[in-house]
This record gives C-alpha cells, sequence and structure tokens, in this order.
C-alpha cells in the first residue's frame, strides 16, 4: 500500500494495519532542529505521508524594510516579529465600509502552475494536495484588520457581502487552476475559532461565510477531490454545517479544546481528523516519554474506524525542544505500521 492509498482509505472510513502521519515544523523550529540533527531540510524526511502547497499571495513588492513585504492583494505583512511564517499585517489597506477601496488582487497564474506542477513532481506516492490559505475570513480581516471585519459583519453587512463575494470569485479562480491537476484534494485554510467557541457568532459564520464555502467545496469536488478545511480553536458549533456542505477532513484537531475520544465518538462516523497531539499543551512541556506515550494514547483513540491523520494540531512552534520533535516521529513511525487491534 502506498502512502497516498494510506491517506485515501483513512478519509474514507476504513482502517487499514497503516496510520498515516504527518509532520511539519515553523522555519525557526527547522532551525532548531537542524541545529540538532545536522538535516537542514528536517521535515522534507519525515516520511510523511502527505505532500501540498497553500497559496497565500505571492510577494509583489519588497519594502526596504527587512521582512516586510506587500503581497498579490495589496496587503503588507511584517514578519520581523515573534511569527516568521505568516506574520502579520502592516496596517489595514481598507479603514471604512466602502467597496470603492477594494483593490482587485493580482491572479499570478504562471507562478500558481508552476507551483503546482513542482509540487506533483515531487510528490513520490505521497497524498498530494493543493490550498489556499486566508480562504475567506481571514482574507477580509487581512484587508481590514481583525476588529473592523468583526464590527461590519454586525454592522455592515452588505459591505461584507460584497467583499466575502469578490474574495470567493478570486478563490474560484485559483480552484479552477487547481482542478486541471491530479491533485487528490484541495485544503482551505480559514481561522473561525478561538479557545473557547468561535470568533463571530455561529448565526453570522452561516450568513456570510457558509454559502461561499460550500460553493468554493461544490467547485473543489467537481473532479472528485477530497476537502480539507483547516480551522485553528473551537468550531465545532458548525461542524454539522461543514458536514452538511461535503467537508472530508477537519485540520486541526486540539485536544485541549475538544476531547479527542468524544469528537470521535460523535463526528468519527461523518469527518475525518488530521491532528491530535498538541502543539499548545503537550509537545513544548513533555519529556520525549512522555511523548512517545502520548503519541500511543492518541492514536489507540482516533486510528479505530480509520478517518485520522497522525499529526501535531499545527506546524510545529520554536518552543519544542527538538529531542521531542525526534521521539514524536520515531512513536509516528512506529504507529503507522502497527497491526491494526
Amino acid at each position: 500500500m502506498t502512502r497516498r492509498e494510506a491517506v485515501i482509505r483513512a478519509l474514507r472510513h476504513e482502517e487499514t494495519e497503516i496510520l498515516p502521519y504527518h509532520l511539519e515544523l515553523t522555519a525557526q523550529e527547522n532551525d532548531r532542529v537542524a541545529a540538532a540533527t545536522g538535516e537542514k531540510d528536517f521535515a522534507a524526511h519525515t516520511g510523511g505521508f502527505l505532500h501540498y502547497m497553500q497559496y497565500w499571495g505571492y510577494p509583489t513588492e519588497r519594502s526596504d524594510r527587512p521582512l516586510y513585504f506587500t503581497d498579490d492583494f495589496g496587503v503588507t505583512w511584517n514578519r520581523s516579529g515573534v511569527d516568521r511564517d505568516i506574520g502579520v499585517i502592516d496596517s489595514p489597506v481598507i479603514r471604512e465600509p466602502d467597496l470603492s477601496l477594494y483593490p482587485a488582487p493580482y491572479l499570478n497564474e504562471k507562478r500558481i502552475r508552476e507551483e503546482c506542477e513542482r509540487l506533483l513532481a515531487t510528490a513520490d506516492d505521497r497524498f498530494c494536495f493543493a490550498g489556499i490559505g486566508f480562504s475567506m475570513f481571514e482574507r477580509l480581516w487581512s484587508y481590514t484588520g481583525m476588529e473592523d471585519a468583526l464590527y461590519y459583519m454586525a454592522a455592515e453587512p452588505a459591505f461584507v457581502h460584497g467583499m466575502l463575494d469578490r474574495i470567493l470569485a478570486f478563490n474560484l479562480s485559483v480552484i479552477d487552476i487547481f482542478n486541471e491537476y491530479p491533485f487528490d484534494a484541495v485544503y482551505f485554510g480559514d481561522d473561525w475559532g478561538q479557545q473557547h467557541g468561535m470568533i463571530m457568532e455561529p448565526r453570522l459564520w452561516r450568513k456570510f461565510l457558509k454559502p461561499r464555502m460550500a460553493e468554493m467545496y461544490a467547485r473543489a469536488k467537481k473532479n472528485g477531490k477530497f476537502i480539507i478545511q483547516h480551522s485553528c480553536g473551537d468550531v465545532e458549533d458548525v461542524f454539522p454545517d461543514l458536514i452538511e456542505i461535503g467537508l472530508d477532513c477537519y485540520q486541526t484537531v486540539q485536544p485541549e479544546i475538544y476531547g479527542l475520544a468524544r469528537i470521535k465518538e460523535k463526528y468519527g462516523d461523518k469527518l475525518a481528523f488530521w491532528g491530535g497531539i498538541s502543539t499548545q499543551r503537550d509537545l513544548p512541556v513533555r519529556t520525549p516519554e512522555e511523548v512517545r506515550a502520548l503519541v500511543r494514547e492518541t492514536a489507540d483513540v482516533m486510528r479505530p474506524g480509520g478517518g485520522y491523520i497522525l499529526a501535531p494540531t499545527h506546524a510545529v512552534p520554536q518552543d519544542v525542544p527538538p529531542a521531542n520533535i525526534l521521539a514524536m516521529l520515531d512513536e509516528c513511525r512506529r504507529e503507522s505500521v502497527r497491526l491494526v487491534r
């Protein structure tokens, strides 16, 4: 069985002797692990089952300030702080609810296609997919700032609908490009949750986001692709909605938020889950042996009946000791071939 076949069977909720796993690191954590192991691109040599890229918007303009750049959407990002992978917006592009201020994004089709072709050329036998990061709500607030985006959802609904329609139209163009390639899935990144509950009320998510997510899912499923949705935090209120509109796999399932046994029992026959090893509660503070035990315990809860990809809940941040990364990876490899019990 290839790694791709193992993931497909997991997403179809088939329990097999092979448990898929995946590991990715933030740039700073990769540097720490590389220094400890001598492996410059450590994450690329972990034997993981997934191979993917996210379109975030490419840099179109470099700043004279180090680690600042402006992307295809006209948003300037600051990566000079703690987060060197995504960063924070330098300042809002849209400061009032006026659709005429919307900067039409640049669809860099040539570069997107180059990324798709490079991804497929290096996939080996892995499950291969492409995605859109900041796919809806996050793209809205990258233009306006988080506080104003939430205010506009409550007080300026016509503006929000107009903005999201423009974001949707752009995303559909990107999905149409993805659909020309033999990817196994399309991935959408969009954070809706906080530690307890959602960032916005579920009724607002259903009003503004659900119909547009449904349209993106439907477009991506035209070629039989699986749909994978990332959201940090607690979004259980909308799990039934996501299932209704066609979601196959939810990432990332955080044990400090959901309780793995409970959500596996409640949704495990309808949703596949990717994650489960906490980068918040466990990996930074446990011993390597405790990490090993945690990986085994998590696999025991989540693997029955299929529908699970064993992984940290996020790209591992820079506060995790390299010894814990190595222990987790070694145990993931063991779990991936452990016989079904």
